[in-house]
């Protein structure tokens, strides 16, 4: 059962979505969930596995869900949870959670948060999309290929992407829809022709609508971009939609080279996902 726990977790991390682990460390006599046993539950408050069931698991659960709602930041603090709970009625006063119970046991129970890496589409997969990868490589994050010229984009120039996807922008578009875009954390435009980061911009706006992930980013000026906004709002696109897409990208490091866009670009994502402020360009 704790693989079939842990592989569901595993999935939902990857679609990214925090995910609540509750694992029974200890337990004393007459208690429904054994050692090893596993509750999992995701940020969208949906559960898979079972720690006994009973009074105890909604203790947990209740638990879990107060973790899922904390700060991240705090959750990264604290690095989880252990909770003793007492399963029979005269437990007040111990330190620990008595539940209304006539089992007589105890259980402990450790709790722990995993949060999703950062996993980025790379959409161009030239100079500055190579040292995107690059430095994500180090970071140990996530990140996917995509680009309409097939050798930009393959197992041999990118060995450790999750994804390498070439073909029309047209084509990849009708290929996701709102729910599929929320596996990346954030979709980089980093194509060798503007035209084809703004089909994808508009498409991409388009099927995430007011959703806050991914962010969209686009390499460029600012003049570029008030030129994809005005071609945004003539297709249909609402000025709210753009409330987390930003151009230009990357934090203002002086950048000039590939290299020195890539850890920029790199750095402002960290920085957002972990809600620092930092001065815009």
């Amino acid at each position: 059962m704790s693989v079939h726990v842990l592989s569901w977790a595993l999935s939902e991390v990857e679609q990214g979505r925090r995910v609540a682990i509750a694992t029974i460390i200890s337990a004393k006599g007459s208690v429904p969930g054994k050692p090893g046993a596993k509750l999992a539950i995701n940020s969208r408050m949906q559960n898979f596995g079972t720690v006994g069931g009973a009074g105890l698991e909604l203790k947990i659960e209740k638990k879990m869900k107060e973790l899922l709602n904390e700060d991240v930041k705090l959750n990264r603090k604290k690095g989880g949870i252990i909770e003793t709970f007492y399963l029979y009625k005269d437990a007040k006063g111990k330190e620990g959670i008595a539940l209304d119970s006539l089992c007589g046991g105890q259980v402990e129970v450790s709790i722990e948060i995993i949060e999703p890496v950062p996993h980025i589409l790379i959409a161009g997969g030239g100079h500055v999309g190579r040292c995107v990868a690059l430095v994500a490589d180090s970071l140990g994050w996530d990140y996917s290929i995509f680009d309409v010229r097939k050798e930009y984009s393959n197992s041999e120039k990118y060995p450790f992407s999750n994804e390498n996807i070439s073909t029309d922008v047209d084509d990849f578009l009708k290929s996701e829809d709102s729910e599929s875009l929320e596996r990346f954390s954030d979709i980089l435009l980093l194509g060798h022709d503007w035209s084809v980061d703004q089909e994808l911009l508009l498409g991409l706006l388009k099927l995430r609508e007011e959703k806050i992930r991914p962010r969209i980013g686009a390499i460029g000026s600012t003049s570029k971009w008030s030129s994809f906004k005005k071609a945004a709002i003539e297709y249909g696109i609402k000025e709210k939609w753009f409330e987390n897409a930003r151009c230009p990208i990357g934090i203002d490091i002086g950048a000039e080279t590939p290299e020195e866009i890539g850890l920029a670009v790199c750095a402002e994502i960290l920085a957002l996902d972990r809600k620092i402020t930092h001065t815009e360009n």
